[in-house]
């Protein structure tokens, strides 16, 4: 994924979101429910102001020449992806964000399964795991990490044990002098 160099790159969907709670629950705090109905509601006219930003940037870009390379690139920023998931303005359903969040992990792994209702997500490890050794917690946590951005309605994610692969059972010429009673194939002539 790739983003705007520099400052803004340090701005993501769930920092945000969580300063702004923090600042909600200390006006909250304050005990003064004119002021909390105050920066509510300032919120929701910023979202909104915001939203109808982002839908004409969205319309813009489609009439664009080669509006296909733009809204790659636009959906493929992660914070500009995060901004039209969280107004509800992000073409790609569920499934197809849920794919490109997966592709940005280090480590491939297979949707096993989305559940819309409960919003779990299970993963499986795709390919060879090689030695087996390794853990899951890294590519959980990561996973969990775009998630956030490019699919929200994934709350949890569940990581499923590796599919065991068959023991490998080689076959092959028997050593020289095997089943002829230790004389080579030129003795037993």
């Amino acid at each position: 994924m790739s983003g705007t160099p520099g400052a803004v790159n340090a701005v993501n969907a769930e920092t945000a979101g969580r300063q702004v709670e923090e600042v909600l629950d200390r006006l909250a705090a304050s005990g003064d429910p004119a002021v909390c109905e105050a920066a509510e509601e300032l919120v929701r006219v910023l979202m909104e102001f915001y939203g109808a930003g982002l839908a004409r940037v969205l319309d813009l870009v489609e009439r664009a020449a080669d509006a296909s390379a733009a809204l790659g690139a636009l959906l493929g920023d992660d914070l500009v992806a995060s901004l039209l998931v969280l107004h509800g303005l992000h073409p790609e359903d569920a499934r197809t964000r849920i794919a490109r969040a997966l592709d940005s992990l280090p480590q491939p792994v297979e949707n096993a399964g989305f559940d819309p209702a409960t919003g779990a997500l299970r993963l499986r490890p795709a390919g060879s795991g090689g030695c087996g050794c390794g853990g899951t917690g890294g590519v959980e946590e990561a996973a969990r990490e775009a998630l956030a951005c490019f699919a929200p309605e994934v709350t949890s994610v569940e990581m499923e044990a590796p599919a065991r692969e068959p023991a490998l059972l080689q076959i092959g010429t028997a050593p020289p002098g095997a089943g002829t009673g230790g004389r080579s194939s030129a003795d037993a002539r």
